[in-house]
């Protein structure tokens, strides 16, 4: 019976959580370790450069090249600049970003987890500024492992140090592409700028400090959802960091009399987990942690070219490849796959609609809303009137005149507060550059020329210096007929 109960409490006191243990990178060189850097610092260079690149729009304009705009809701990209009104671009934008990672994933896996995402962006960056710090793998795990002492504290001290000011530096350049970038610098200097760019900028230096400084790898491998799918996306000719497990088992150093060897090249000497940012084994086939970095592979050609055995243990190879191999066939490589042509396809068309979307877009868009209530005044000599309110949005950077008259209704006349006041056949509206001109427009007509209730009517709006027309269809009320 006390047997029952001990066994009952041991199941009871079992954790079914394991607990997390700190992945701890080690340096490495080698070619993809290069490509990564080049690649971290052209982005890096991109991010915190861009908003310092000015770009001349004309008088009254913002100048600043890459500017997202929330005050006057719209986005500046060099010369070109989206409306609020034209988020369908942004949509646009969504879509290639989605179907431009399909198609990298399904040529090379997690090429985009690797070397471009954020999270491997910034991270790289701050292990760097530990390792200058505390040194490369061993020194860390030993400094984490030893008492509090006065030498570790500076060197956590200056570690976060850097950190904190890394993530400053992210959080204020984020900001940078909201407003004009040094007005917004200069005012987070010397303490004038608003309380919500101090908020944003803390908010996304907090995030920054966090993710990159301390979850790290388990933002990767616990909060991003991308690697749970993106399996879907691989077939068998995708590339991804593979191991030759038919070259490298069974592990070991181990040579016969004769000196020759008898065991696989894989010497089991670990350092393709310890150089793992995720401390992902490749050797144990493909896992949803593993982030296709590929230092596994500079840290296993490293090895190999020691021992004079051939490299590429590791590499970024297909499966196609790897059985081909393995059975002694000619490796062949298939880029061009159903799966490549169609998100190749939906890449051209769509880059095509948007560029065909920009090239003959309108500068110039109209909106009306009608009054409801109420729906018709009859004056005091029977006249009845409706009163709209009209917008016409200017997305040139110069001013423009308008003339604005109405079309299918016999005996209409146009009243526009500030400009027509006994009211006429057609109005003139002049309309500041880059801005959005609000009317109260007002049409009367006599009753006895209204045959319906609800009649149709069209505003007319005719560019002065281009002539081009624009239409817009509404109605008018009146009484019951």
């Amino acid at each position: 019976m006390n047997g029952e109960t001990n066994n009952k409490n041991q199941q009871v006191n079992t954790s079914l959580y394991s607990k997390h243990l700190k992945v701890y990178p080690q340096r490495i060189m080698g070619t993809f370790r290069r490509l990564k850097w080049m690649v971290l610092g052209t982005l890096l260079g991109f991010y915190y450069i861009v908003p310092w690149i000015r770009w001349d729009r004309g008088p009254g304009a913002p100048d600043q090249a890459v500017l997202l705009d929330m005050a006057g809701q719209r986005g500046y990209f060099f010369d070109i600049e989206i409306w609020a009104q034209e988020v369908y671009y942004l949509t646009g934008i969504l879509i290639l970003g989605a179907v431009g990672l399909f198609l990298a994933t399904t040529l090379a896996g997690r090429v985009w987890c690797g070397f471009t995402c954020p999270q491997t962006v910034w991270t790289d960056l701050f292990l760097w500024a530990e390792r200058l710090i505390e040194g490369d793998r061993n020194k860390r795990m030993k400094l984490d492992s030893g008492p509090l002492t006065a030498a570790k504290a500076v060197k956590k001290i200056t570690k976060h140090f850097f950190w904190i000011i890394i993530s400053l530096l992210t959080g204020g350049a984020w900001i940078f592409y909201f407003v004009d970038a040094p007005t917004a610098a200069i005012d987070l200097i010397n303490g004038s700028a608003s309380s919500t760019v101090y908020g944003f900028v803390a908010l996304f230096s907090g995030f920054t400090y966090l993710l990159a400084g301390w979850a790290r790898e388990q933002v990767c491998i616990y909060m991003c959802p991308w690697p749970r799918f993106q399996g879907s996306m691989f077939d068998e000719d995708s590339l991804l960091v593979t191991y030759e497990e038919w070259r490298g088992e069974p592990r070991g150093k181990a040579k016969n009399e004769d000196g020759k060897k008898i065991m696989g090249d894989c010497v089991d000497c670990g350092l393709c987990v310890n150089v793992c940012p995720t401390g992902t084994d490749i050797r144990l086939g493909q896992q949803f942690t593993c982030i296709g970095c590929a230092l596994c592979i500079d840290a296993c050609n490293s090895i190999m070219g020691k021992l004079g055995r051939p490299g590429n243990l590791i590499a970024y190879d297909s499966i196609s490849n790897q059985l081909s191999r393995a059975e002694g066939k000619p490796a062949k490589k298939r880029f061009f796959r159903p799966r490549v042509i169609a998100y190749v396809g939906i890449l051209i068309a769509v880059i095509g609609i948007m560029a065909l979307s920009l090239a003959t877009r309108s500068r110039i868009e109209i909106n009306i809303q009608r009054d409801r209530a109420p729906l018709f005044v009859t004056l005091s000599n029977g006249d009845i009137r409706n009163g709209y309110t009209f917008k016409i949005l200017n997305m040139e950077s110069q001013g423009n005149s308008y003339i604005l008259r109405t079309d299918e209704l016999t005996g209409a006349v146009i009243h526009v507060i500030g400009i027509e006041e006994d009211g006429a056949k057609e109005v003139v509206l002049n309309v500041a550059p880059d801005s959005v001109g609000s009317f109260r427009v007002f049409v009367r007509m006599g009753q006895k020329d209204l045959e319906y209730k609800s009649n149709d009517m069209k505003f007319v709006l005719v560019n002065l210096k281009t002539g081009i027309e624009i239409e817009q269809e509404t109605v008018f009320y009146g009484p019951d007929k």
